[in-house]
């Protein structure tokens, strides 16, 4: 998983960007499964690709609705 860049983010439409934060979350919600479950993550550094992800995202969604 790699980042996610923040113009290719604006570029969204609102409804894409939700839908992009969805599979966000469900990707790290499916990673987290995993690591609690005591497996190890196909590439280590996918939990913080993904919460540096949602968390980029949910900033430009915040940012349009002001």
């Amino acid at each position: 998983m790699s980042l996610l860049r923040t113009k290719d983010l604006r570029a969204l439409s609102d409804e894409d960007l939700s839908k992009k934060i969805a599979d966000l979350e469900m990707d790290l919600l499916r990673e987290r499964g995993v690591a609690a479950m005591g497996g190890a993550p196909a590439s280590p550094g996918k939990l913080r690709a993904l919460r540096t992800n949602v968390a980029r995202a949910l900033t430009i969604q915040r940012e349009r609705r002001k």
